[in-house]
């Protein structure tokens, strides 16, 4: 399996969050690409660089204005004398209007974000669309024949939607992914997210769409972040009516129960008789994460992975979550070395 990754995430650092409450470093930072990079690399995968994609094959899945505001965005805010990290301080909420953007910076960065927990730096952009083109790339790959490829992408991105940002994400990694897929022969591609927190921007991207189906394995956001998106009813609208599976599941899963849950989920998608597979790939269900409630041992990545290996269609693994740094790299390869032996 050939690995797509670029040293340019690490321009993507130095912001802080507002996590419960209080400002502190973020939990997305740059070691953990660089934790993974070391385990796929000492378990013998080919690491290459990404391709050099187009910044308008992001408009396939994203809005026009909001890429171009996540592109400019840092250099609006350093033309008034700021620098650092930018945070949104208001949000268009219940009763205030949503259909204008406006003018300033500070009133962007509320429109366009969903949360207070993804700054913005000077090295944002660069980041953020590297991870893209790798994304795209891994894509490339299996779409020129590759069976498998894995985007270690950083910044992730499934929470970033069509024209919303949050929870570390920018742009929509796997939507990329899967877009390209569509685009380049195959007809029906599946989407299962198996990160801790519900993958919101996938499914808005393609809530309305039946040529994707998109299924996630998460918390219940009755507690859980994003809190306002993933609980089993919403099953898609219009065309996509029946194309969005969401399987909460509580504080404290073990593998008895987060295996039954993948094993409905596999089934769900065998079902749909995909003709290529995008895995959102968190590993922020393992027992050690800081900010997750799970209980998946190091032990159980490669048996998902096997799992997921008997769908037998070309697959695109993308990176999404994981924070418990120095086990996220033998979570992740051993998730690929498992869909490996599958």
């Amino acid at each position: 399996m050939k690995v797509v990754h670029s040293p340019l995430h690490a321009r993507h650092d130095g912001g802080k969050e507002l996590h419960r409450g209080e400002l502190v470093p973020c939990f997305e930072m740059p070691v953990r690409a660089d934790y993974i990079l070391k385990a796929v690399q000492r378990a013998g995968f080919e690491v290459t660089e990404p391709r050099p994609f187009a910044e308008d094959s992001l408009l396939r899945v994203h809005d026009a204005g909001f890429v171009d505001f996540l592109r400019t965005a840092h250099t609006e805010w350093r033309a008034l004398g700021k620098d650092g990290f930018m945070l949104p301080g208001a949000f268009p909420a219940r009763g205030m209007r949503r259909d204008h953007i406006p003018a300033g910076i500070n009133g962007k960065l509320g429109y366009y974000a969903f949360d207070s927990g993804t700054p913005i730096v000077e090295g944002t952009w660069d980041a953020a669309l590297a991870a893209a083109r790798c994304a795209l790339t891994a894509a490339s790959w299996v779409a020129e024949g590759n069976k498998s490829a894995y985007a270690l992408c950083r910044p992730p991105g499934h929470h970033a939607g069509h024209s919303m940002y949050g929870g570390y994400c920018f742009l929509n990694n796997a939507a990329l992914a899967t877009q390209y897929l569509r685009d380049h022969g195959f007809a029906r591609v599946a989407v299962l997210d198996v990160d801790y927190h519900h993958g919101n921007g996938t499914q808005d991207i393609f809530w309305e769409r039946s040529d994707v189906l998109f299924v996630s394995i998460h918390g219940n956001p009755d507690t859980e972040y994003p809190y306002f998106l993933g609980y089993a009813d919403e099953r898609g609208a219009g065309a996509g009516e029946g194309y969005t599976l969401n399987l909460p599941l509580p504080h404290g899963t073990t593998w008895d129960t987060y295996s039954t849950a993948l094993d409905a989920a596999m089934d769900t998608i065998g079902r749909f008789t995909p003709d290529a597979f995008v895995v959102s790939l968190g590993v922020d269900t393992y027992e050690g994460d800081p900010i997750s409630h799970f209980k998946l041992a190091a032990g159980h990545f490669p048996l998902m992975g096997r799992r997921l290996a008997e769908l037998k269609v070309p697959t695109v693994f993308v990176q999404e979550g994981g924070y418990a740094v120095e086990d996220i790299g033998t979570n992740v390869a051993g998730v690929l070395e498992g869909f490996l032996r599958g």
